[in-house]
C-alpha cells in the first residue's frame, strides 16, 4: 500500500503540468486578452488618459502564464483597435501585462515559479494572487464543509432506508423529493429562499448579503457564532438542497446490491438482528463506493457548485474571485488558482484511496500500476 501512495504521489506532478500546459495553450486562444482590453479602456477614455497605464499589473507578473491578447496580427505586430495609439504605448502595456516575452518563455516562467508556488499578482487588483486565494478562501471552505457534512448526514440515513424499503410508499414518495431536488437547478432554490425569507417578497428573516454583519468584531464570542450561522443559512441551504439527490441514490443502489449476498444471508441465518446486519456487515461494504466519492463531491462543492451561490448571495468566496478573474482575463489569478484547485483535487484522491483501506484492510491497491 505504500509503493502504490507513493507512485500515486509522484504522478501528481507530471499530471499537474500536463494540465497548466494544455490550459496554457487553450489560453493562447481565448479572444479579449487584457492588453487588448486596456487598448478598449484607453480608446473609450481618451488617449489623454493612457499615462493611468503605469499602475496596471504592478509586481513581476510578466510569464504568469498570460496568453497574447486576442486581436493581434502577428504579420502587422499591432493589435486590432490601437490604430491611433503610440506604439511607445503599447509597448509599455505589453511590458506591463508580461506580453513583452515569447509565449514559450512565458510558459517556462510559469512552470517555474509555480513550482515554488510563487503566483504573481493580480493584473488588476494590485495583490498577490496567494493572498486573494488566502483572503477569499474562509468563504468558500464555510460553503464547502457545511454543505458537504450536512449533504452527507441527510443522504446516507435517507438511502439506507430507501434502500430497506425498497418499493414501498415511503421510497416512491422520497424519490420524487430527490428527483425534484436533481433536477432544479440550486440557484433556482437560492433564488426562491430569498423571495421567501431574505425579504423578498414574505419574510425578512434572514440577511442577503455577506458572510458575517459589518459590526461582526464587535460582537461577544457567542453573539459572533449566531451572527456567522444566521448569514449561512440560506446559501447552504440552497446548496444542500441542490446537492443531496445524487449521493441519496449512489448509497440506496450500493446498498441494494450488497443486500442479498450470501454473507447477509449467512449472518441472518447466524439470529443476528437486522440491525446489526445491516450496519455491522452490509455497511462496511456498501460505504466503499460513497467514500470514494467523497473527495470529488467535496471540490465541485467547494469550488464550483457554490459559484452561483456566491454571486447571488453577494458571497466574496473563490467562486466569485475565478469567475471575476475570467471574465477579467486576470490571467494570474485564472492559473493560479486553477493550480491550487488542481493540486488539492489530486491529493484528495490520493486520500480517497487510503480511506478505501481504511474502510476495509483488505484493498490494498497492489499490483495496481499506480493509476
Amino acid at each position: 500500500m505504500f509503493a502504490y501512495i507513493v507512485r500515486r504521489i509522484l504522478l501528481i506532478f507530471p499530471t499537474l503540468l500536463g494540465i497548466m500546459v494544455v490550459n496554457f495553450l487553450v489560453i493562447q486562444a481565448a479572444p479579449g486578452g487584457p492588453v487588448e482590453q486596456m487598448i478598449a479602456r484607453i480608446k473609450g477614455a481618451g488617449v489623454h488618459h493612457a499615462g493611468r497605464v503605469s499602475g496596471a499589473g504592478q509586481g513581476d507578473i510578466a510569464g504568469t502564464g498570460a496568453a497574447p491578447a486576442a486581436g493581434r496580427s502577428e504579420s502587422a505586430g499591432v493589435y486590432r483597435g490601437a490604430r491611433g495609439l503610440d506604439p511607445e504605448l503599447i509597448r509599455e502595456i505589453e511590458r506591463r501585462f508580461g506580453f513583452d516575452r515569447p509565449a514559450h518563455e512565458r510558459l517556462l516562467h510559469m512552470i517555474r515559479s509555480y513550482a515554488v508556488f510563487d503566483f504573481g499578482e493580480s493584473f488588476y487588483r494590485d495583490r498577490s494572487v496567494i493572498d486573494l486565494v488566502l483572503d477569499k478562501m474562509p468563504v468558500s471552505i464555510s460553503l464547502g464543509l457545511w454543505t458537504t457534512l450536512l449533504v452527507y448526514l441527510i443522504s446516507i440515513p435517507l438511502g439506507i432506508a430507501k434502500a430497506v424499503r425498497d418499493g414501498s410508499r415511503f421510497d416512491v414518495w422520497t424519490s420524487t423529493v430527490v428527483i425534484l431536488g436533481n433536477a432544479i437547478p440550486g440557484f433556482l432554490f437560492a433564488i426562491l429562499l430569498i423571495v421567501l425569507f431574505a425579504g423578498g417578497r414574505y419574510l425578512d428573516w434572514f440577511p442577503l448579503r455577506g458572510l458575517v454583519s459589518d459590526n461582526w468584531s464587535q460582537l461577544s464570542r457567542p453573539m459572533k457564532l449566531v451572527d456567522y450561522f444566521w448569514h449561512i443559512t440560506l446559501p447552504v441551504l440552497s446548496m444542500v438542497i441542490g446537492g443531496f439527490a445524487g449521493l441519496t441514490m449512489l448509497t440506496k443502489n450500493s446498498f441494494l446490491e450488497e443486500i442479498p449476498r450470501q454473507y447477509v444471508v449467512t449472518a441472518r441465518s447466524k439470529g443476528l438482528s437486522e440491525r446489526r446486519v445491516l450496519y455491522g456487515h452490509v455497511f462496511r461494504n456498501a460505504m466503499l463506493i460513497v467514500i470514494a466519492g467523497f473527495p470529488g463531491a467535496f471540490m465541485g462543492i467547494l469550488f464550483t457548485g457554490s459559484l452561483l451561490t456566491e454571486i447571488i448571495f453577494s458571497l466574496d468566496g473563490l467562486g466569485l474571485l475565478g469567475f471575476e478573474a475570467a471574465v477579467g482575463r486576470d490571467y494570474p489569478v485564472m492559473f493560479g488558482t486553477l493550480y491550487i484547485f488542481t493540486l488539492m483535487g489530486l491529493l484528495l484522491n490520493v486520500v480517497s484511496d487510503l480511506m478505501y483501506h481504511i474502510v476495509d484492510p483488505r484493498i490494498t491497491f497492489e499490483g495496481h500500476g499506480g493509476g
